[in-house]
């Protein structure tokens, strides 16, 4: 029995509705969370940070569905930035056919209200969120900004298959107003306590000898020391399901004087700094194997974007073949 199963950023998947027809622009905002404006008509804007948050361009949505329908066509999908579950329900059915019998997403804790959710072809068994959690460090809050979101994959006849968990980490972004340096570093030390959290969660969670997937957009390469905590669970060493991943075609060559290019062919994200730098390639998106599921792996890929900017989102899919 061959099972696919892939995470993907769908990059932004908002459904933004004003009731009185298209908004051009948002009033001033000042508050660092979404902000709704109500008048007699209803819902009149959604903004973030001052900006107007709207849905996401249909071409976009519709790049991104065809890399899922197209190139991926796995039977179970962890995906990362979506605003709610309706919106992925509406997205299954318009855009991807009704492919996916079971949608999965519960509201996380993210200010922007980007989520992590789940479509599988199989069916599916308990679902565990764990977006309340908090660690011991800083108890006053919750240390997952969206969720770990936690999920059994059965087969047709109800057996568990294995267990899936699905995050999206702490990115590196520093607000304009805030230092760099204090503020990447407090970045990471929230990166760092939540891969600490994963590792305590699934201990707790799962035996020595269970069957499970960690993966989603880790906003880390593989071997940041601060994603090392959750790769080491209870003396199991999980295994990078992504390390030997075949391109679905090769990257798009960067400009003259804009360096070299990628130099590994397993990265899924690239960032263009400002300035001389020239553009990095990581390996952001994961999927980390346990060690009892790890010898059931058959394939790796990433589907390459076209553009540099990304083909519907910034990240680049990947997925893997167990053969179970």
């Amino acid at each position: 029995m061959t099972i696919s199963i892939g995470t993907f950023n769908l990059n932004n998947l908002f459904s933004r509705f004003n009731f009185r027809g298209t908004v051009a622009e948002s009033p001033s905002v000042s508050s660092g969370g979404i902000t709704l404006s109500f008048e007699a008509g209803g819902v009149d804007v959604r903004s973030f940070m001052g900006r107007l948050v709207k849905e996401k361009e249909p071409a976009e949505t519709q790049m991104i569905a065809d890399r899922i329908r197209d190139a991926m066509q796995v039977d179970v999908l962890a995906v990362q930035e979506v605003e709610h579950i309706e919106i992925l329900k509406q997205f299954n059915h318009d855009y991807l056919g009704g492919a996916y019998r079971e949608v999965v997403l519960v509201e996380g804790n993210d200010t922007r209200l980007i989520d992590v959710g789940l479509l599988s072809k199989l069916p599916v068994g308990s679902i565990t969120s764990h977006q309340t959690a908090r660690h011991p460090d800083a108890p006053e809050k919750r240390v997952f900004g969206r969720d770990l979101l936690q999920v059994e994959i059965l087969d047709d006849q109800g057996r568990k298959l294995f267990t899936v968990y699905n995050t999206h980490m702490k990115s590196h972004y520093v607000p304009f107003n805030e230092d760099p340096v204090a503020g990447a570093a407090k970045a990471n030390l929230r990166r760092r306590q939540q891969a600490e959290m994963i590792r305590d969660i699934i201990a707790r969670e799962e035996r020595t000898d269970a069957r499970y997937v960690v993966l989603g957009d880790m906003n880390d390469p593989p071997d940041s020391p601060d994603l090392a905590p959750m790769l080491h669970i209870e003396g199991n060493d999980l295994v990078n399901a992504l390390d030997h991943a075949v391109e679905t075609r090769p990257p798009k060559a960067e400009s003259p004087g804009q360096g070299p290019g990628p130099q590994t062919a397993t990265w899924t994200h690239r960032f263009n700094p400002p300035g001389p730098a020239f553009p990095e390639y990581e390996q952001f998106d994961q999927i980390w194997l346990s060690p009892a599921l790890a010898p059931t792996l058959a394939g790796a890929h990433i589907d390459r974007r076209t553009k540099h900017g990304g083909d519907g989102s910034d990240h680049d899919p990947a997925w893997i073949e167990l053969d179970l």
